[in-house]
């Protein structure tokens, strides 16, 4: 079977699924990852650079700008549109050197503008290309954080969060290495992954996007040549304080990358604790304890008919691991650098925006998963209600209480290995030397009652 090598990029024809198969569900990042959204947070920086310049009094070669040529600057930001990045791709087929290209393409613009026109060479000025790429890819990550992929995590936080609210009162029994243990409720369980998803979530949040424009290996050399009464430091820092970035001041010809581990590994965190989450579900579905609303049209497997499977927390727990797998190369790659700089990070960074779109179609997919989530009250009191042997617990500790010797082991032999039911429960109970009062509250004891605070720890997450 011969095939068109020549094909048009489109869903059907895309290598990565992000870009093909859901492509749709992650449209909302190629504004900022693909590489229209790289050159085009490139030219703010470049603009907003010799802006600032133009403030500073002791470079008289740069005059303060007048609102016409301000508006012009703004305009070149603001409606920087795909064929703009296209004429700077089509420079870089010349320069081969992407961020060049970006500065050929502004000095056209400039030449456009009487005023502009004068500072053509202050664009990029004392700039290695490093100081406009590491700031761009912190206002990449600050955008992808700030509206897609928080607000992502606050979805799953909250439905996971209202399962908790919603269950907290159902009765169910345990499962420590997959055996019954002591009985627990649906909302408590539900609520121990809200806290943690909300923990990891603030140390996502937490996490301080670095930058520098320190020159080409970070001690400002070619600043301090051409202008030496600047305070160039402060410049800097004010500079890259203005983009809502942390300044670095210790940098070589690139920022570290210290920061992007950090967020990348917070994310990890995030997504493991999710991962967890979906397995977990997977496994109550599995014991009837969820069922799953069916969808009219959709098929399960096909060949078996009845199957509704729980694709979406499947889904999810894969494109976790894909995600999780992107983030650890970049995470353990990006801070290790030769000397004052080498080319590995370049081609590396560029895929900034794969494992967070692999953790965007996971979230959604979980958030899919939870809304077709239907609980079986029935079945999980089925189990919890026919698990009598859960009781020896409260019994052996009420009997340590009043001095009874040997509790656990009393209760050990008469627990282990069989079937425990109400009346040989009872029967222990009934042999015990213990207070009335005591052993009347441990005869009133089932399963399904013996759940400690767990309805209140889930209300109040």
């Amino acid at each position: 079977m011969e095939m068109d090598s020549e094909l048009e990029l489109m869903e059907l024809t895309a290598i990565s699924p992000l870009d093909g198969r859901y492509g749709n569900k992650v449209k909302q990042l190629r504004t900022i990852f693909s590489e229209f959204g790289l050159i085009r947070y490139r030219v703010l920086i470049e603009v907003r650079w010799i802006q600032k310049l133009s403030q500073l009094s002791g470079v008289e070669e740069v005059p303060s700008f007048s609102a016409g040529a301000m508006s012009v600057l703004e305009d070149m930001v603001t409606n920087f549109g795909v064929l703009d990045a296209a004429s700077v791709k089509k420079r870089e087929r010349i320069t081969n050197h992407d961020v060049k290209a970006v500065e050929y393409v502004l000095k056209e613009k400039f030449c456009a503008h009487p005023e502009l026109s004068k500072v053509l060479e202050f664009i990029h000025f004392a700039c290695t290309s490093e100081d406009i790429n590491n700031l761009a890819h912190a206002l990449m990550l600050q955008k992808a954080l700030q509206s897609i992929v928080l607000p992502a995590m606050d979805r799953i936080v909250e439905a996971i969060q209202s399962l908790a609210h919603q269950h907290a009162e159902v009765a169910m029994l345990a499962r420590t290495h997959g055996q019954p243990a002591s009985p627990t409720t649906l909302g408590k369980e539900m609520a121990n992954f809200c806290y943690r998803l909300q923990q990891q979530r603030k140390q996502v949040a937490a996490v301080q996007l670095q930058g520098k424009i320190a020159g080409a290996v970070g001690n400002y050399n070619a600043h301090v040549v051409a202008y030496p009464d600047v305070d160039w430091v402060t410049v800097a820092q004010e500079f890259v304080t203005s983009l809502g970035i942390t300044f670095n001041p210790y940098t070589t010809q690139i920022e570290p990358h210290d920061y992007i581990a950090e967020l990348f590994h917070a994310i990890s965190r995030f997504n493991n604790v999710l991962l967890g989450f979906d397995r977990d579900v997977w496994g109550y579905i599995s014991l009837g304890y969820f069922k799953q609303r069916v969808v009219a049209g959709e098929v399960g497997s096909s060949t078996m008919p009845h199957k509704v499977n729980p694709i979406d927390f499947e889904n999810s727990e894969g494109n976790l691991g894909l995600a999780n797998a992107t983030f650890d190369h970049l995470s353990s790659k990006l801070p290790i650098s030769r000397w004052q700089r080498d080319l590995t990070d370049s081609t590396v960074l560029r895929n900034l925006g794969v494992g967070l779109g692999h953790s965007i179609l996971a979230y959604e997919s979980t958030l899919k998963g939870i809304s077709k989530l239907q609980v079986d009250e029935g079945r999980i009191f089925e189990d919890v209600a026919g698990s009598w042997e859960v009781l020896a617990e409260p019994v052996q500790t009420v009997m340590r209480r009043y001095g009874v010797e040997e509790p656990y082991e009393k209760l050990k032999a008469v627990t282990r290995d069989r079937k425990v039911t109400k009346e040989i429960m009872h029967q222990v109970v009934e042999g015990l030397d213990l207070p009335e009062d005591a052993k009347s509250r441990l005869f009133e004891l089932v399963p399904q009652s013996y759940i400690g605070l767990a309805a209140t720890l889930a209300r109040e997450v």
